[in-house]
């Protein structure tokens, strides 16, 4: 009974979302409501379990998105992601043009939330491919399959920084093994399975090219890479010193202190602040404006985390969680298949990564103490499955649709395929990365 009623909310989740057309965090209040009364919950506890699922996830996260936000605004208003792209391309050469972009979506791809990234990238894509006279999907798909799995694997992100929440996982380890398991996803899905799309020779829509910035307005090549990863830096120096040097002393409280995702990013912030902003000649408030106005781009993630821990904890206060375990553990299916096959479902369905990944953990969350399984690796499983078959219910579908001017039938067999690819060579990386750790 407990698994049919879990089915059932689910289903009535989707409908919500993708028939009914309503907003993700409505859908999930909405559901929440339902499985609470038909659980027998009084509305006081009701609401209070609502109120406290949501209040302990995005209480957690609310800092390190909108942290995160403000870096990604500042790297891309500042030129830092031209730079770096003008800068790899310069190295690299026009022969390996493609592995300069992908290398730098890669990067920037680190603090730039998915959809800024996107409309960042795709137009420098567009002018590169027609300055170079190559494909613009040869060399567009491969730097989108980058950004897409940076989105889905690595911290800062949203989705992996919330499924770690969830699933009580270390964000430093989990963007360690995310790095780990992110390159050779990139590689076999850009620039491998870019083979196959030089037959796509459409001429994207003009108005999606970009005026090129003046080099004398761009900030340096150094500190454009330095606000990327000097995140990355600060939360990978303390995984490590945690696992090598496990006795405290007052150097590795420092950088315990430093590597802590919050202070990483706050940190980060500051010196980008100076780095891309003050040192550029820029105000202060030139500088402060645009960086204010991208939280707004957080509050519709924080409302779907918000609804996503709020379902997780109906489940547990409703005892439907333990119930649900020992059904889930008799299973054949090993804990991070059937999270990975989960959310793969939920994602063909909704069509939104976040909000597929964060309704997986809410039911898979459980398995992990009675199965043992890793949680970092938990987190990357629900990644992987997350980004499955991007199709016609998920606009970044539709964006790279009319970004490179391809028809539906194109687009399911350029972007759908390599979405699908990400997803199966990322739970490939899982599994390798279980047999050894």
């Amino acid at each position: 009974m407990t698994l049919l009623l879990l089915l059932l909310a689910v289903l009535t989740l989707v409908l919500l979302i993708t028939v009914a057309k309503l907003h993700p965090f409505i859908s999930f209040l909405m559901v929440c409501i339902g499985v609470g009364l038909i659980k027998g919950m009084g509305v006081t506890q009701l609401m209070g379990s609502i109120q406290k699922g949501m209040g302990d996830v995005v209480g957690s996260l609310m800092i390190i998105l909108c942290l995160g936000a403000m870096l990604g605004k500042l790297v891309a208003d500042s030129g830092a992601a031209h730079k770096i792209a003008t800068g790899l391309i310069e190295l690299f050469g026009t022969k390996y043009i493609q592995w300069a972009l992908v290398l730098t979506a890669f990067i920037v791809g680190i603090p730039l939330f998915y959809g800024v990234g996107f409309v960042l990238l795709v137009p420098l894509v567009i002018t590169v491919a027609a300055r170079y006279k190559l494909p613009a999907v040869y060399l567009g798909l491969p730097t989108l399959a980058a950004l897409s799995v940076t989105h889905g694997f690595l911290p800062p992100h949203p989705s992996p920084v919330a499924l770690a929440q969830q699933f009580n996982a270390n964000i430093g380890l989990t963007l360690f093994y995310g790095i780990i398991i992110a390159i050779p996803t990139i590689i076999i899905a850009g620039p491998i399975f870019s083979i196959t799309l030089k037959k796509y020779t459409q001429k994207p829509i003009a108005i999606f090219s970009i005026n090129e910035i003046p080099d004398t307005q761009l900030p340096g090549i150094f500190p454009s890479v330095l606000a990327a990863f000097l995140p990355v830096l600060f939360i990978g120096l303390d995984t490590i010193f945690n696992t090598i040097l496990p006795q405290k002393n007052s150097f590795s409280n420092v950088v315990h202190i430093i590597g802590d995702p919050s202070i990483a990013l706050l940190i980060s912030l500051l010196v980008s602040l100076y780095t891309l902003g003050i040192r550029q000649g820029k105000s202060i408030m030139q500088v402060m404006g645009p960086i204010g106005d991208s939280v707004k781009e957080v509050s519709t993630i924080l409302l779907i985390i918000a609804g996503a821990g709020a379902l997780k904890q109906i489940l547990l206060d409703t005892g439907m969680s333990s119930a649900l375990v020992e059904p889930l553990k008799h299973l054949s299916l090993h804990p991070l298949l059937l999270a990975w096959g989960i959310a793969s479902i939920l994602r063909v369905s909704i069509g939104s990564a976040t909000v597929a990944g964060l309704t997986t953990a809410g039911i898979v969350a459980p398995l992990i103490l009675s199965s043992g399984v890793n949680p970092c690796l938990m987190v990357l499983a629900t990644g992987a499955g997350s980004l499955f078959f991007s199709h016609v219910n998920d606009p970044g579908f539709w964006m790279f649709k009319e970004y490179f001017n391809l028809t539906v039938k194109e687009t399911i067999k350029t972007w759908s395929t390599m979405e699908t690819i990400v997803s199966l060579a990322g739970l490939i990386g899982v599994f390798i990365l279980n047999y050894f750790i």
